[in-house]
């Protein structure tokens, strides 16, 4: 910290005051808000209680604590790096939320966010049905937040968490761990479908879908994250058609796939016309998220051969 940084130590004493000085601080640098909250109030929220350790709801009780020396310093230092080096508060924590549920997260994957957590909650409902999911795929996993919580929606189902980086796979490892549902939850490197075998009900997938003219504007926050899960070739669509092509070996007869492409969707479109994309809405927010039936790919691609 610099000399200016450290005297605030003495003049901020309260989770009230680092909340007021966040905010400030936050606003006169015109930060980027969408790696878990989209307004100035909850982004410092979250970076004073998470690195304290503290609830991120019901906390009123601790808005008068008085902090430590080395509390302070810690969140100054906080602070600071979330200012100077942009860095988002998921990865200054350690921990970022999905579907109401906490993860463990590192610079090695992408911080959750995707609109597919709406999905889950509604246990894919309608397009699910009746049909029970005995094998679930969460490909390009990165830390494993949307298989992990599938898993805890589907308790009979066995899930894969598929990636090509070890790194995103150690994280999610951890998450694994962290959710206690390694009996039916397992991490398993491969390149897209690769390394797996067998047939699942369900395919879930939030691959790296952002174009180059994207990639290039994007705010500096994102620099942060791995290029590998988000970066995905001039349209956007280098993986996503990986994916279509090769999804109708891996599903079952009556099986779902649901792939979320953001800002790419246009492009998706144009490129597969004769496909029948069903684009799902979210409450919440959130676009670009797919599903397909494994019949429709299947009729497809047999018509192209």
């Amino acid at each position: 910290m610099t000399p200016s940084t450290i005297s605030h130590a003495d003049d901020l004493i309260s989770i009230r005051d680092f909340l007021r000085y966040a905010v400030s601080r936050f606003e006169a640098e015109n930060l980027f808000y969408g790696h878990g909250s989209d307004n100035v109030w909850d982004e410092a929220v979250h970076l004073v209680f998470a690195s304290l350790h503290l609830p991120l709801d019901n906390n009123a009780i601790f808005l008068d604590a008085r902090l430590t020396r080395s509390e302070r310093e810690l969140l100054l230092n906080q602070i600071e790096r979330r200012v100077v080096d942009r860095v988002p508060v998921s990865y200054l924590t350690g921990e970022a939320w999905f579907m109401g549920l906490p993860f463990y997260v590192n610079e090695h994957v992408l911080i959750p966010r995707s609109p597919i957590a709406e999905l889950l909650e509604n246990s894919l409902q309608p397009w699910l049905g009746e049909r029970p999911v005995g094998r679930l795929l969460d490909l390009c996993t990165g830390s494993g937040c949307i298989g992990i919580a599938a898993a805890l929606v589907f308790p009979e189902a066995e899930v894969d968490l598929a990636d090509i980086s070890p790194e995103a796979l150690a994280v999610a490892e951890r998450n694994i761990h962290r959710h206690e549902v390694g009996d039916r939850v397992q991490a398993v490197e491969s390149d897209l479908f690769e390394a797996l075998s067998g047939r699942y009900d369900v395919i879930l997938s939030n691959p790296p879908y952002v174009d180059a003219s994207d990639l290039a504007a994007m705010p500096e926050e994102f620099r942060h994250e791995p290029v590998l899960g988000l970066e995905a070739g001039t349209d956007g669509l280098d993986v996503v058609r990986r994916i279509l092509a090769e999804a109708q070996d891996y599903l079952t007869e009556d099986g779902l796939l649901v792939v979320e492409v953001g800002n790419s969707a246009p492009a998706l479109e144009e490129a597969f016309p004769e496909l029948p994309f069903t684009w799902l809405d979210f409450e919440r927010g959130g676009h670009g998220v797919f599903l397909m039936m494994a019949s429709d790919l299947r009729d497809h691609f047999k018509n192209l051969n």
